[in-house]
Order: structure tokens, then sequence, then C-alpha cells
């Protein structure tokens, strides 16, 4: 199979016409990066009003177009650049601290980020002018820097949280504050409340401007980020299939329609945005951008059953992983972490979602791997040793997994300490279902399920690389618990839509619990979704079928 990074160019050609085909949007983006041609940018429509001279005022809202589509390095550019033409013009300096905080859903910021950041508020505050408005603007974004040392970032963003709401309260004829009012709403709303109230203020702030603004590209972009949790993802629908069209010159406008497609288990339609944006963020240089699209494609594939795509992606995942030291690596949505997140996650995946569990075993940590990327690694590397009769040999990734979880703790990071502690509870229900001791092994694993079910996956990852109650349901499966693994595996599909394995797996247990008419319509659903299957390496595509011609 060739490479989709590297094929020739009649094969790109191939590409771009069936993604003409199925999506024009997509479509102009590809032809725009792998052909050169000069395509004039596109990055929606933004109109932010400033005291700056005339003459600035249409490349500072390109910059802030840019800034709303995440494309952060590019941003800082255009600001700078604006700043050249103009010394006085002191909001552009708001709009390369904000672009400096970069992903505000990509976790707790580092050292260095909060340094640059520092250093361009107190540049800010040795000059003078701007209107009061303008001011107001650079003192909200200086809370997410101020005191950092001393302040931990829970408190930093609610005090920028607050300063915003002020912002758009005492200004409410400004389109702009109201949308980063409610952008600022969504990071700091709680990944365990499951009301979700933060989220749907916000988004309904966002869609009554989205229907009088439909080509503002921060209003779609956000409506995506507002509800991407699976119980709100359907109100994002109509976002996620315009907003590509609406920025095509940003790689992450290509990308992001796929966190709603994945929510709703839209495979094609999230491999097709993927595919756009990884090319699209290759020709930038912005490897951590592409490494994030690969990861997304990577899981949509496994749940049609194209294998051999995904052993195509992790082919490159070495090559890119050395592209992750160059500067313009994190320059877009997906910060350096999240591509070395990705590194970690799509052979992981590869080899959890097929059983593969030697493979899973044999996994090694990368050089230089983040907590939460060693988290992924030995996470599978437990799950494999113990699913494949060694739980001997899951100990040490038991006791990493541990170790990981109590320095993300110490570091103030409470949501990935609390994702490795499921992770470990998650594997060491096999390790422990694997030493006999069955009673242990079903309440770890039903434990980390709870857990898991309390929360929301981050916006680094499509989702769990095997949902807890995933795991729960192959262990009550291996029980002989059939009714209660097909419930299980459907609590699952009713959060992850399409999920080849619960699907599946839903299908295999219904059947043996006697459900007939539950496992046809578990079988004719995985069918459907991995159409054509003639292609596909998997046996439990064949076995469905075989199991729908003998009824």
């Amino acid at each position: 199979m060739k490479n989709w990074l590297t094929a020739p160019r009649r094969s790109c050609v191939l590409l771009i016409v069936l993604t003409i085909v199925a999506c024009p949007a997509y479509a102009w983006a590809q032809a725009e990066h792998q052909h050169g041609e000069a395509v004039p940018e596109r990055l929606g429509r933004v109109d932010f009003e400033t005291s700056c001279a005339p003459a600035v005022q249409a490349d500072f809202n390109r910059a802030v177009a840019l800034l709303h589509s995440f494309a952060f390095r590019k941003a800082i550019e255009g600001f700078e650049g604006v700043l050249e033409r103009d010394p006085s013009c002191r909001i552009a300096l708001w709009g390369i601290a904000l672009s400096t905080w970069s992903n505000p859903f990509a976790g707790i910021k580092g050292p260095q980020i909060l340094e640059q950041g520092s250093q361009v508020v107190r540049r800010a505050s040795g000059l003078s002018g701007g209107t009061p408005r303008e001011r107001d603007y650079m003192d909200a974004v200086s809370e997410l820097y101020r005191d950092y040392q001393t302040r931990d970032h829970p408190t930093r963003i609610a005090a920028y949280d607050s300063a915003m709401q002020r912002l758009s309260a005492a200004n409410p004829g400004d389109r702009e504050a109201r949308i980063f009012a409610a952008l600022a709403s969504v990071q700091t709303a709680a990944p365990t409340d499951k009301t979700y109230a933060k989220q749907l203020a916000a988004g309904a702030i966002l869609e009554e401007l989205f229907a009088k603004y439909p080509d503002h590209p921060g209003l779609a972009h956000y409506i995506i980020h507002a509800y991407d949790v699976p119980a709100l993802a359907p109100r994002a629908l109509d976002a996620a299939r315009r907003y590509a069209a609406i920025a095509p010159s940003a790689p992450h406008a290509l990308h992001m329609p796929s966190h709603t497609f994945t929510r709703l288990g839209y495979w094609q339609e999230s491999i097709q945005s993927n595919i756009a944006s990884a090319a699209s963020a290759a020709a930038e240089s912005a490897t951590a951008e592409q490494l994030h699209a690969m990861d997304y494609m990577a899981y949509a594939y496994l749940q049609v059953g194209r294998d051999d795509e995904v052993r195509a992606l992790i082919d490159q995942v070495g090559v890119l992983q050395e592209h992750l030291k160059s500067p313009a690596a994190g320059g877009s949505a997906a910060p350096v972490s999240v591509g070395t997140y990705a590194t970690a996650a799509i052979p992981a995946r590869y080899a959890l979602e097929r059983a593969d569990w030697a493979g899973a075993t044999a996994l090694t940590v990368a050089t230089g791997a983040t907590p939460q990327s060693e988290a992924v690694t030995e996470f599978a590397r437990a799950v494999g040793a113990a699913r494949s009769g060694h739980p001997d040999a899951a100990s040490s990734s038991l006791d990493r997994l541990a170790a990981i979880r109590d320095a993300l703790r110490t570091s103030g990071d409470a949501y990935w300490s609390g994702q490795s502690e499921i992770q470990r509870q998650g594997a060491s229900a096999w390790v422990a279902w694997a030493r006999g001791d069955k009673d242990e092994g079903l309440r770890l694993a039903a434990a980390a399920a709870d857990a898991e079910d309390a929360t929301e996956k981050s916006a680094a990852t499509p989702g769990p690389l095997m949902p807890a109650r995933e795991l729960l349901a192959d262990m009550q499966f291996e029980a002989g618990r059939f009714a209660d693994a097909q419930k299980s595996y459907e609590a699952v599909l009713t959060k992850e839509p399409h999920r080849f394995r619960a699907e599946y797996g839903a299908g295999v247990a219904a059947e043996r619990a006697g459900d007939q008419s539950g496992a046809n319509a578990h079988y004719r659903a995985l069918l459907n979704q991995c159409a054509p299957v003639t292609g596909s390496p998997r046996d439990a595509l064949r076995q469905a079928q075989r199991a729908l011609d003998s009824r």
C-alpha cells in the first residue's frame, strides 16, 4: 500500500478528484497545499474594531481570523506585522498574548509559554494609548499570566473568564467580546459537570451570532468545542459541516469538524476531514497538528475495519517524531505535547482495537514522552500482558501508571492524573482476572468504568484507547454474563456511537443471551458502517455476515 503522504502526484490527483465529489471545501485545501497553486487565502470574515491606523485594520482582522482558527504562529506573525506598521497599536499585543497562550483546551501551560506571555504583557504596559475597551482586553488576557509562579492554572483561567464576561457586558455591541467571552467560559467548564451549564450557555450565545454572521470562523469553531461531548454533539453538526468551507486555509478548520463527526460515529466524514487537515498541516510544517489529525484519522479507520490504512499511518510516526523538534512543529492548534500523545496513541490503538495483545505488550515508551503519552503506552502494555496470559509482566507498567498519576497530581494536573488512575484501574482489573481473582477483576473494571463515565475526554484525543466500560463488557462476556455484557457494550455505544468493538461485542453477547433481534441489529449496523467489507482483515465482519446469512 502506498504511503498517503509520499505517494506519487497521480495518487494525489486521484485523492483530490475523489474529495471534490464528496466535499469541495476539503478539496480546495488539498489542491492549494498539494499543488502549490496560487489560491486566495480564505480564513472567514472578522471585523474587530480598533483605534489603530486604518491602514493596518485589514491585517489586524486577518490576524484575529487566524487566532480564531488556532493558527497561533501565523497569528503572532500577523499581529507583529501590524505593530511594525503602527507601533501605537497596543491592542495587537493583546492578540500576541492570547495567541501565545495557544490552545485553551490543551491543558496546563508550561513555564516557557507562561514566561513568554508575561513578557508580552509587560511589553504592553510600556505603551500608552488605546481606548478603554482595548485596555480591558489587555487587562483580561493578563490574568492568564498574572503571578503564574504562585497562582495555579484553574485560578488564572477563572480570573480571565470573569474579566471577559465583564468586558462583554460593558460592551454589548462588541461581537468579538461576546465570542471570546463564550470561549473563555467553555475553557473553564469542569469535565465532571454533567449539567453542561457553561457549554450550553456559551453555545446559545455562539449559535445566535452564527445565524447572523455565517462566515465568522470563531463562531463555527467554538460551537464545535462547546458541544464536544456525547450528550451535546448533535447540536454542533451544522457548524461542523460548515467550518471547513469558512476557513479552508487553516489546517485546524479542516480538522475540527472531525471532533463532532467522531462523537456521532460519522467515520467517513472524519477520515475525509483529517486527510485534508493532515496534508494542510504538513505543508505548513505544523507537525503536532498533523499528528493530531492522524490520531483522529486512525481512530476512524479502525472503526470501519480499514486496518491497513492505520498501519500506513504508524509507518510515518517515527519520522514525524523527529519533526516535532522543529520550532514550527507546535505553532498551530495542537502543541507539541498533543503531537507526542498521538505518536503513542496511534500504535496503541492499532494493537488494542484488533485484540493484538502480544503487539500491545511489545510497545515501547518513546524518548521524550510526556506523562500522558507514557501512560498511553503503559496502559496498552499492561492490558496486553494480562490478556495474553502474562499478568506478572504487567506489574512494571502498573507501577509506572501509579507513579505518573502521582506526579501529575503533584504538578497540579488533576485531569490527566485522574485519567492515568482510570487507566491503572482498568489494566489492574485484567491483571486480577488473569491471576484468577474474578471478583476483584470485575470490581476494578466496574470502578474504572464508573470513573470514566463521570468525566469527559480531552480535546487532545478522539477517545480513550479502549473505553473502560468496554473492558468491563469484555470481562462480563468471558464470565458468561452475556446479558450484562450486552448491556455494557450498548452503554458504550450510547456514548461512543458505532464503535467497532462495542457494536460487534454487543451483537455476539446478544446472540449468546438469546436476543436474536438485538444481535441482528448490531451485526447489520457493523456491516453498514464498514461497507464494503471485502478488503478488511477483520474476522468479526465475516462472522457477523455469516451470522446474518444463517438466519
